[in-house]
């Protein structure tokens, strides 16, 4: 009839069932599959070399830790400011870097290895010693906190090599940030100095021209017989009140003339007489003789202390000890399942 109600299929719950009668007939088996496993998993987890994990952090200098690195610098000197950054972005370079990376490994670690140990590959010591020690951002986001970070063995060496290795990219940082610096005053004091020749050697053309022209006036007072200056009563010309320059130089008269030209002959330097070249010359000797206490240069600043790890990140006991049994009751299941259903369609 139409409205008899329908029986619920009852053949999901029957499998299920014979199912698990299947794997409790061959549950011998789900212990013997399972134990192994089991038991590597827990072996490993007891036995495996603890992993301790050492983190330093470091972060931008202060200003005051760059402020000797911007003396002549600015204004008209034509030399920028340093800033944080610019001084950072130079450590962080070198914490980076393969140069570094390769002088720690060949001095730090490689001596801190068996003598058998040594004897292996060096590209294959040096790929163990680059998952040891790695450098990389502090966080998602973050542009200018980093981590340098080792992990190995001994808490203690985990402590000290990321010390040393930050170290180790703070100097290089520093000697190229103080030899570039360097390099700058120096060029500084030669564009200077490369100025004041050109003073000096304009000065000592002009000195020449006006011998030429002071002779050439003394030729003209000679051949008219001017000896002195003439006596003029009457209100001068602007042409003769341009202290008897140009065109009626002549007019000093010989005796003058030849003094003057004997006077400019005789001069044994022009830098008394070039305008303005005494401060260009102390800020030569400033930039040739500047010197910057590297003591008083930082680089970078460490963001809290290296604490001594005393907790292993590796190995994970609990989870591989976890997984191992999940594993094993998997495989050991599957194995039961797979013994009964094969025992009950083989033939009699």
């Amino acid at each position: 009839m139409l409205n008899e109600p329908q029986r619920p299929n009852r053949d999901d719950e029957i499998e299920l069932f014979d199912l698990m009668q299947g794997i409790w007939r061959q549950r011998l088996w789900v212990g013997l599959v399972a134990t192994p496993i089991v038991a590597a998993g827990v072996a490993y987890a007891l036995l495996a070399t603890p992993v301790y994990e050492a983190k330093l952090f470091v972060e931008p200098p202060s200003q005051n830790d760059i402020a000797q690195l911007n003396f002549g610098r600015g204004g008209d000197s034509g030399l920028s400011y340093l800033t944080v950054k610019d001084v950072y972005d130079i450590h962080l370079q070198a914490l980076q870097s393969e140069g570094v990376r390769y002088a720690f490994f060949r001095d730090v670690y490689l001596p801190s290895l068996s003598e058998e140990s040594r004897k292996g590959s060096r590209d294959s010591l040096y790929g163990e010693f680059a998952n040891l020690l790695t450098v990389a951002p502090a966080g998602k986001g973050s542009s200018t906190r980093y981590t340098v970070t080792a992990s190995v063995a001994d808490p203690q060496q985990a402590a000290k090599w990321v010390v040393a290795y930050n170290e180790l990219a703070a100097d290089n940082a520093k000697h190229e940030v103080l030899e570039s610096n360097r390099s700058d005053m120096l060029v500084k004091a030669d564009n200077l100095q490369m100025q004041i020749d050109a003073q000096k050697a304009s000065a000592r053309r002009e000195r020449e021209d006006s011998i030429a022209q002071l002779k050439e006036a003394l030729l003209v007072a000679k051949s008219i017989g001017l000896e002195k200056p003439p006596v003029i009563s009457q209100p001068l010309t602007d042409e003769v009140s341009a202290a008897m320059g140009g065109a009626l130089t002549y007019m000093r008269g010989s005796k003058a003339l030849e003094s003057e030209i004997a006077n400019l002959e005789a001069r044994a330097s022009d830098e008394p007489f070039i305008r303005g070249l005494r401060p260009m010359q102390e800020k030569v000797t400033f930039y040739r003789n500047l010197k910057i206490d590297p003591s008083s240069i930082n680089v970078f600043e460490q963001d809290g202390a290296v604490e001594l790890p005393d907790r292993p990140v590796k190995p994970k006991r609990a989870l591989i000890v976890v997984l191992s049994a999940v594993l094993g009751l998997g495989a050991g299941v599957l194995f039961a399942f797979g013994r009964d259903l094969w025992i009950r369609r083989r033939p009699s």
